[in-house]
């Protein structure tokens, strides 16, 4: 039985966990009789090598669980309780039932393939390149993991379990909803009532859900050229005609090319890729076109906490009296991607059919996480984590500059609002898919930019250097490798 056993200090938990998770899945594949006794603690305490109150600990924990009975001077048994109602394959009375039939086509099979579209594709193992200018995750020496545990540990205790492990049908934790409400989004100039406000699973929910309930086949949506992969896809699924709209250094273009479409997706704080901020003046004429043309607006907030400004432009949002601009906002460059905890604002009227059409979906993001976060946000810990984070940012924005400049000169212009990445124009005749490919063979990540454009022909020498999860001391020799390895290709 002690080979069934084997702890490694560091991995997977502490050693009692390790211990009782090997045990509990001994005992459920059968590998354990139910007649014979475990070993005694010291026995196999001496045979791992480890403390006789490790083992102690786990047969405790597995007694209080279900899983041991405990015999007076007998020592620890398998409790068969907790193996009735398992299948038994190997039943005498199982019989083989032999049914004729074809293998299923299941390309035959499917409406839609969305794994045939085209995405942003990130390593996972990411955090084991030396130079990972990737974008979108962050950096843990900067995850506030002492107050983040505190509001997780407090969301479990006994009275807020009581509060939200009930079934809460549609409805989202009143406490976060309140914390949006008051405390993120006048961060941006918006003013919202309860009722104007639905948590999401990520921004990425929010988009689904709008184009769900605002797109048909008939609809048109314009696009910000380049733009937001994510958004033309879930567009093209509904589907729906997607009109791509050019973006200058003032961000969306706003000219004819918007009349006739019924609704627009715009990333005005921080022009995703290019990074580009729209100024407040074409905010305004963006506002007035919508009018003249009677489309909407969905406004995709995006990092607009990691801002470098004293004084940011307000959001589009806070700028609208007609409820023409939808807002989308999420805490997944702050807190973490992770999470996946998101927010949409908008008419009671539309977040009432969301809030319908999530609980189809989802019914609604996890209770628990939402009262983690909420207490996150109650307790000021989000703010204090965004004025770290804008430190920080800052400092690696410099950097990030400085080794663009020396490197790679009249490559970029710096992002003034802001933000976690830099928008570079690399060589002309520079391929950077294979830039990325060979990039990542020398430890470096980045991310071609070619992906972001949807009209032909799609301009190659685009990349985009993020520097959220990347030291200081990492960018200036990341960015002069990177440097080389482009001069190499381009001679």
């Amino acid at each position: 039985m002690f080979q069934l056993f084997h702890l490694t200090p560091g991995k997977g938990g502490s050693l009692q966990q390790q211990l009782r998770e090997q045990i509990a899945t001994a005992i459920l594949n059968g590998n354990i009789p139910v007649d014979s006794p475990l070993p005694s603690s010291r026995k196999l305490a001496q045979q791992l090598n480890v403390a006789r109150n490790t083992v102690v600990l786990a047969y405790e924990h597995l007694l209080d669980d279900g899983y041991l009975l405990a015999r007076e001077r007998s020592g620890y048994y398998v409790n068969p309780d907790i193996l009735n109602g398992q299948v038994k394959l190997d039943a005498p009375n199982r019989q083989e039932v032999d049914i004729p039939g074809t293998h299923i086509d299941w390309g035959k099979r499917f409406k839609l393939r969305p794994s045939e579209q085209s995405n942003i594709v990130k390593p996972r193992d990411w955090q084991s390149y030396s130079y990972p200018f990737i974008y979108g995750q962050f950096d843990t020496s900067l995850f506030p993991t002492v107050n983040w545990r505190e509001c997780c540990r407090d969301a479990v205790s006994g009275p807020a379990i009581g509060d939200w492990a009930a079934d809460r049908f549609d409805n989202d934790d009143p406490l976060l909803v309140e914390q949006i409400r008051t405390r993120l989004l006048p961060r941006r100039g918006v003013w919202a009532s309860a009722d104007q406000i639905l948590v999401t699973v990520g921004a990425q929910q929010s988009l689904y859900m709008l184009a769900k309930l605002l797109l048909d086949e008939e609809s048109v949506i314009g696009l910000e050229e380049p733009g937001y992969v994510d958004i033309r896809n879930i567009a093209s699924l509904n589907p729906s005609q997607v009109r791509p709209i050019p973006v200058d250094k003032d961000g969306m273009q706003v000219d004819e090319r918007l009349t006739g479409c019924d609704m627009v997706y715009t990333t005005p704080s921080h022009q995703c890729p290019t990074t580009v901020t729209m100024p407040i003046e074409r905010r305004y004429e963006l506002l007035k076109r919508a009018e003249e043309d009677n489309f909407l607006i969905i406004e995709d907030d995006y990092e607009s906490e990691t801002n470098f400004k004293s004084n940011p432009i307000p959001a589009l949002k806070s700028l609208d009296k007609n409820d023409r601009v939808l807002y989308i906002g999420s805490l997944s460059k702050t807190l973490a991607p992770g999470l996946r905890v998101g927010y949409m604002v908008g008419p009671a009227e539309l977040i009432e059919e969301a809030r319908a059409l999530r609980r189809l979906m989802v019914r609604h993001p996890a209770a628990n996480n939402q009262r983690s976060v909420a207490l996150f946000l109650e307790r000021g810990y989000h703010d204090s984590l965004i004025m770290n984070i804008m430190r920080n940012y800052q400092t690696r924005w410099r950097a990030m500059d400085e080794a663009l400049t020396e490197y790679l000169p009249e490559s970029h212009d710096q992002p003034t609002f802001g933000g976690s990445c830099y928008w570079v124009k690399g060589p002309e005749g520079l391929d950077t898919l294979e830039l990325q490919k060979r990039a990542m063979e020398e430890g470096i990540l980045i991310e071609s930019g070619a992906i972001h454009f949807l009209q032909e022909p799609v301009p190659k020498n685009y990349f985009r250097l993020a520097y959220s999860s990347i030291s200081t001391d990492k960018i200036e020799p990341g960015i002069k490798k990177l440097a080389e390895l482009i001069h190499s290709m381009v001679e």
